[in-house]
């Protein structure tokens, strides 16, 4: 899931190389953003999971119940009833359980990534030619007598630099996945 956003990162890094250090800022902030509506899905499944388990245990437990109510009261087609139910709800809690622990993993594994992406960041963000940058653009913005459309045609500018950097991530990994 976050391997496009880790090349994405890649991709940015190698860009920080050169002096456009903006562009390549813009597309680790949005990939941290989308790694963070990511996370938040992950947990969201993580809970749904949960709370099925617990769902499942409680039908167990009752079905257990009435095939024991029904043994002492001498039904024997509701205690063969009450056991299928309870077979099938020991399976569903088994493969819940199963489940659960691979979301957790996932999870886990998603947070160290979006950790190591944030690190990188701000060793991007935090770089003095990047703050230089920063600065020297601010400086040009002021000096321009029409900044704000300056800004929306840099803002557009750096959109499509990184959606490009990001399609050709994407088609990188299809040609290695495609084994060209």
């Amino acid at each position: 899931m976050f391997e496009r956003l880790r090349q994405a990162i890649e991709a940015a890094l190698d860009a920080a190389r050169t002096p456009d250090r903006r562009d390549v800022a813009l597309g680790m902030r949005e990939g941290i953003a989308e790694a963070r509506a990511a996370l938040d899905g992950l947990r969201d499944g993580v809970a749904n999971t949960d709370r099925r388990l617990t769902m499942e245990k409680k039908y167990l437990t009752d079905a257990e119940r009435r095939g024991r109510l029904a043994k002492d009261v001498g039904d024997e087609e509701t205690v063969r009833v009450a056991e299928r139910f309870a077979e099938k709800h020991r399976e569903k809690i088994g493969v819940l359980e199963n489940k659960l622990t691979v979301q957790r993993s996932e999870l886990a594994l998603a947070e160290r990534e979006l950790g190591e992406m944030k690190e990188q960041f701000e060793k991007v963000e935090g770089s003095s030619a990047f703050e230089t940058a920063w600065r020297e653009l601010d400086w040009a913005g002021r000096a321009s007598s029409s900044s704000e459309a300056n800004d929306d045609l840099l803002r557009s500018q750096i959109e499509r630099a990184a959606r490009e950097a990001r399609a050709e991530a994407q088609l990188a990994e299809l040609k290695r996945k495609m084994g060209r």
